[in-house]
C-alpha cells in the first residue's frame, strides 16, 4: 500500500449549541488538517507515472479547502436567530454555514468527503482544534 500524507492549517471562530462549558461561547482556534491518501499501486502513465498523485496537486486540493474555512465564523445552520446572522452579515462578518454540529470530528468527516468528491483515495483526515485534541475520520 502507497499512501501520501499532506497538511493544511485554517483559523476560524465557532461556538458548540447545546453544549454546557467553554465551548458554548464564540471562541477560535487554529485548526490544522493533516490528510491521508492511499492506493494499492502506483500510477502507470502520464506525468504521475510512479505517484500515487502529484503532491502539487494534493497539496492544492487540501489547501484550496482550509481556505475556504479560514477567517470565517463556522456556523451550525439553524443555530443563530436570523436577526444575529444579519447583523453580523451587515457588520462584513465572513459566515461559513455547516449542516453539522461544528466539532473537530465533523469538519475531519467535512473534509474527507469534499475530498473524496474530487476523485481523491482519501483514507484518514485529522483535525487538530489544539496542539494536544486530535480527531480523526478513517475510511
Amino acid at each position: 500500500m502507497y499512501a501520501l500524507r499532506t497538511e493544511a492549517a485554517f483559523d476560524g471562530a465557532h461556538f458548540l449549541t447545546d453544549y454546557y462549558g467553554k465551548c458554548e461561547n464564540l471562541h477560535g482556534h487554529r485548526w490544522r488538517v493533516v490528510v491521508t491518501i492511499q492506493q494499492e499501486e502506483l500510477q502507470e502513465e502520464g506525468t504521475m507515472k510512479d505517484m500515487v498523485l502529484d503532491f502539487g496537486v494534493f497539496k492544492k486540493a487540501v489547501r484550496d479547502l482550509a481556505n475556504s474555512l479560514d477567517h470565517t465564523f463556522l456556523v451550525e445552520e439553524g443555530s443563530l436567530r436570523p436577526a444575529t446572522v444579519e447583523a453580523l452579515e451587515a457588520e462584513g462578518f465572513a459566515l461559513t454555514f455547516l449542516p453539522f454540529r461544528t466539532t473537530a470530528e465533523n469538519l475531519a468527516k467535512w473534509f474527507f468527503d469534499r475530498l473524496h468528491e474530487q476523485g481523491l483515495p482519501v483514507s484518514e483526515v485529522e483535525c487538530d482544534e489544539t496542539p494536544n485534541n486530535q480527531a480523526f475520520y478513517r475510511a
